[in-house]
């Protein structure tokens, strides 16, 4: 079978697919799955073009992480070809542990283990399954490969999975701050003392991709339309598995059914194989198809959440700099209570408070490198002459305060 594939990308037109194993891996369930779970949660329901998917971006970074290789080797480092199919495995397969619409339910279904944790964990079934032909790969996601400057190319504050996903989400919202020069930062991509560095003449491509990135974060990741529509699915699934704990038979899939009937902890999930074979069988679909079941729910709470959230009836949304007014909290929380018939408890899902954390940049550990044109490394931010960028190192805390609309009348 020819499995020198090419993809045509809306992005960046034709993507290959460079080897054997990259096709092998690509055609494997576990990946296939992440054309059923959208990159950007419900973003959607903002930005109406949102509908790409974890696929999309995996393929995206995949093709990014080629040039990139091309490009270093023709300043004369040295990286093998398994070196560069172990690389590309590790950026393909980064996002493999991306539960049903992305972040949004990260911490909903499964508790207390990150999409990085499962990453790793389908990343080593695939590797016995390969017989161990990504153990590579895997010390490069990692990081305890002999070459760091791989793993800083997959998980850095300037590597393939951000260079792609600005540029693949501005596309497809039509947010056009978002769109940045990937093609030219790549070129400027060079090594010194085993760290990815961009050279003294990229700075000003490092400062849009900085500036870009804070402003997808506030006009689309933080866009308090997005926070609503996110936090309602949320709560949807909170009220589900509070019924479910109690023995409250609701619909869902089996996959679903397994993750609503149990709590289960980080230890348990690692260790217990069918878990995360369970976990592999679940995508957007199975919360979309148990929400329009649940609307009819004899819940009036997880009903009106449900009704809701397919009428796009969402929450409002305050975002402000300081924490909400609590007799403001206290007398929406009353208002509900009444309105809807329900108990102090229930009404927490129609009245609530969040925090929102916006960070930009970090400076200090990973850094993004400029190697200047005396051989020196300096920081971004002091390598630029733009003041603002120090802002952007900058914990950016908002408050936001959720409510339904019918609280407003």
């Amino acid at each position: 079978m020819n499995k020198k594939k090419i993809i045509n990308d809306p992005v960046y037109g034709f993507i290959s697919i460079p080897t054997d194993l990259v096709f092998d891996l690509i055609e494997h369930p576990y990946f296939q799955r992440l054309r059923y779970i959208k990159q950007l949660g419900m973003t959607h329901l903002v930005y109406p073009g949102a509908l790409h998917t974890r696929f999309h971006h995996a393929l995206g970074a995949m093709h990014l992480m080629k040039m990139s290789v091309e490009v270093l080797r023709s300043k004369g480092h040295t990286i093998t070809a398994q070196e560069e199919e172990a690389v590309t495995i590790a950026i393909l397969l980064h996002d493999i542990g991306h539960g049903p619409f992305s972040h949004a339910l990260e911490h909903t279904i499964v508790e207390g283990i990150s999409h990085e944790d499962i990453s790793i964990l389908l990343m080593d079934k695939l590797n016995k399954q390969f017989n161990g032909q990504l153990a590579t790969a895997i010390s490069i996601f990692n990081n305890t490969y002999q070459k760091g400057f791989l793993h800083e190319m997959v998980s850095s504050q300037l590597d393939m999975d951000r260079l792609d996903y600005l540029n693949r989400d501005s596309f497809f919202t039509g947010v056009s701050e978002g769109v940045i020069s990937s093609d030219r930062i790549i070129k400027m991509l060079n090594v010194k003392d085993d760290h990815i560095v961009i050279e003294e003449k990229g700075i000003y491509s490092i400062e849009k991709f900085l500036i870009a990135r804070r402003l997808m974060y506030w006009q689309v990741y933080f866009h308090k339309t997005v926070i609503a529509a996110e936090m309602l699915l949320v709560k949807i699934l909170t009220r589900a598995r509070e019924l479910a704990l109690k023995g409250i038979k609701l619909f869902a899939t089996p996959a679903l059914d397994h993750f609503l009937q149990k709590t289960i902890s980080r230890e348990v999930f690692i260790n217990e194989d069918h878990h995360i074979e369970t976990f592999a069988a679940l995508d957007d679909t199975d919360i979309i198809a148990a929400v329009k079941v649940w609307a009819q729910s004899n819940d009036k709470v997880l009903a009106k959440l449900c009704t809701d959230f397919i009428n796009r009836k969402l929450y409002h949304v305050d975002i402000t700099n300081e924490p909400a007014d609590e007799n403001a909290i206290t007398a929406l929380t009353e208002k509900a209570i009444k309105k809807y018939g329900i108990t102090p408890h229930e009404a927490q899902y129609f009245v609530f408070k969040d925090i929102i954390l916006n960070h930009a940049y970090k400076i200090g550990d990973g850094f993004i490198r400029i190697l200047m044109k005396d051989g020196s490394i300096k920081d971004i931010t002091a390598a630029s002459d733009n003041s603002n960028l120090e802002a952007l190192a900058k914990i950016v805390k908002k408050h936001v305060l959720c409510y339904s609309k019918d609280l407003t009348n």
